[in-house]
């Protein structure tokens, strides 16, 4: 490293070689930022759709107007609304109980009327996503006042991540949007 500053910075070098290569440093970060799937986008000005909900139908309805296959009609932006609605109130409004076992864990979750909508719309469906993408035993109980997910399996990872990294496993979740989005069965 240090061989390679006195090349570049050498007396008998004319300035612009330093000049150059640090824009090129300066210039990659960047570079990479706007480069997506391998595809290059130069864009000026702010690149950040808004908070994470409004992001999420930005890339959805992106994704559909790029695709000339898109069936208007069935469309439903509204659904994935709804979903992203119920995917943020799971994630501040729950109440976690925590129940270690020597598999796992039982997670019960609780919430206010709203929020068990939320939970009940959505727990019980991540559940077989959530045993395929790992191989653990994972299963769902309705309770009077919500639902409870017991994953048992590698127990100090279940135990560390907790309800909510439990249920961020899986690479589903964009294929599932975007299926809303398109107005079809998510779950099936």
């Amino acid at each position: 490293m240090l061989e390679l500053a006195e090349i570049i910075f050498a007396k008998d070098q004319p300035m612009r070689f330093p000049i150059l290569v640090f824009s090129l440093l300066v210039a990659a970060p960047a570079f990479a930022q706007h480069s997506h799937s391998g595809n290059v986008r130069m864009m000026a000005g702010p690149q950040e759709a808004g908070q994470s909900g409004f992001a999420a139908l930005t890339e959805i309805v992106t994704i559909l107007r790029d695709d000339p296959e898109t069936d208007w009609s069935t469309v439903d932006i509204a659904a994935l609304r709804r979903h992203l609605v119920d995917m943020d109130l799971l994630t501040t409004e729950s109440k976690v109980d925590v129940i270690q076992r020597p598999e796992g864990a039982r997670f019960e979750i609780r919430g206010t009327q709203r929020v068990l909508e939320a939970i009940r719309a959505m727990v019980p469906t991540h559940a077989p996503f959530l045993a395929a993408e790992t191989g653990w035993d994972v299963s769902t109980e309705e309770l009077e006042d919500g639902v409870a997910l017991i994953a048992d399996g590698d127990a100090a990872q279940i135990q560390g991540l907790g309800f909510f990294g439990v249920m961020t496993i899986g690479a589903h979740h964009q294929e599932h949007h975007l299926m809303l989005a398109k107005g079809a069965a998510p779950h099936r």
